[in-house]
């Protein structure tokens, strides 16, 4: 599929001024994760700490923490990791999920999406 970048806008809890990022976008991640000191200017604190599994197959435990995030227009709360200091920003899945957006791999673009249900009649 390849992979390609997109602008994240992350807005701080602190009352100081967001900042965009170019994150990749890579739907093997579970979670969104932006280096820490990003984090800690924009005032997010870590509400709990997770395992992590890394592509080189390393575990790695890292703090999460939740802030409001906006992508193409649309805001809304994102749970977010703590990485480290030269760490590229990445876009997971459950941040796609949460904004309802789906990967054109043709376009290298996020595209929107519908949410399912699975009622039971």
């Amino acid at each position: 599929m390849g992979t390609f970048r997109i602008k994240i806008t992350l807005l701080p809890v602190n009352g100081g001024s967001p900042e965009t990022v170019d994150a990749l976008v890579d739907t093997g991640s579970t979670f969104t994760s932006v280096p820490g000191p990003v984090l800690e200017r924009l005032g997010v604190k870590p509400h709990r700490t997770i395992q992590m599994r890394l592509a080189d197959g390393r575990a790695s435990h890292r703090p999460m923490g939740r802030l409001m995030a906006e992508i193409k227009g649309e805001r809304d709360e994102i749970l977010c990791v703590f990485g480290e200091p030269g760490d590229l920003p990445t876009i997971g899945a459950h941040t796609l999920e949460a904004f309802l957006l789906a990967v054109d791999p043709v376009k290298q673009d996020l595209i929107p999406s519908e949410a399912l249900w699975a009622s039971r009649l």
